[in-house]
């Protein structure tokens, strides 16, 4: 990688600036507006995949209509675990494309140098690679999903607890987000995607549909303390339901644990730019 490339990717870090964001969300309305014009093409997408979500919610049901109240938790409250995580995933999932196919798409081709040499930020330009709004289907069902749990338990909406609900799906989609964004800075040294990685997001999604109690006492200080997943997927739901927690925690720590989610995101966009871009050897094409 030549010294003039090596100067642009390091002048292209700064994503920070609000004009950055501004054209960032101009692309995004672009991109919407691209893929409206197939709109059967959508329609079919976004149903296929609320059928897919609606197979996983249908196993959720028959092992409580099998086995009753694991720990005591029940349906309804399962059913906001199950809608939070599902949102907040269908989010992240639809604006990381970019991150996910990062290694087949950029480092193995050599064309991350073309985006490099542009005059914007690259994060911005990986993060509307494309908006997949096939995950529409997903982000729907979880909602409906999730105002079933709140209905049904009698928790009635306010100003503070959107506000909570709305802070747990900002933490959740970053922790998500950065899961991608490491992904993709690992594909500097393995080029291809890492299967493992796929363990960790979808199984990550898997695993938060239900309470951490349920786990045993090894899983949840690993999805707690080491993948900080416990801490924007259990904990701040727990504080959305009014509820003691089980494991202990106060009110304060759950209200504010999903901002391990925003620190995530920053640790994993410094170990991008800081490890990755410097590791990155031109394809010489």
């Amino acid at each position: 990688m030549n010294e003039q490339t090596r100067h642009n990717a390091i002048v292209e870090r700064d994503y920070r600036g609000p004009g950055v964001w501004l054209m960032y969300w101009r692309l995004v309305l672009t991109s919407i507006k691209s893929k409206m014009q197939y709109k059967v093409s959508f329609i079919m997408f976004t149903i296929g995949e609320m059928i897919t979500s609606f197979s996983e919610l249908v196993v959720i049901w028959a092992l409580f209509d099998r086995f009753g109240r694991p720990e005591g938790w029940g349906l309804a409250e399962i059913c906001v675990f199950y809608g939070m995580v599902n949102i907040a995933f269908a989010i992240a999932d639809a604006i990381t494309t970019g991150f996910d196919k990062f290694g087949t798409l950029y480092v193995r081709t050599g064309d991350l140098e073309r985006l490099m040499l542009r005059p914007r930020s690259l994060v911005v330009q990986l993060l509307v690679h494309e908006l997949a709004l096939r995950r529409m289907g997903r982000l729907l069902q979880g909602v409906v999903v999730l105002i079933y749990g709140l209905y049904s338990l009698g928790i009635g909406l306010n100003m503070l607890l959107l506000l909570q609900i709305l802070l747990t799906l900002s933490g959740t989609v970053c922790f998500f987000t950065a899961l991608f964004v490491f992904q993709a800075t690992l594909s500097f040294w393995t080029v291809e995607s890492l299967e493992i990685m796929n363990t960790l997001t979808y199984g990550g999604v898997e695993a938060s549909q239900y309470p951490l109690t349920i786990y045993e006492d090894w899983f949840r200080k690993f999805f707690t303390f080491v993948i900080l997943l416990g801490c924007v997927s259990y904990f701040p739901v727990v504080a959305i339901l009014g509820i003691d927690d089980p494991l202990g925690t106060s009110r304060l720590f759950q209200v504010l644990a999903p901002t391990t989610g925003m620190l995530f995101l920053s640790l994993s966009l410094l170990f991008f730019h800081f490890l990755g871009l410097r590791h990155y050897q031109s394809t010489g094409s």
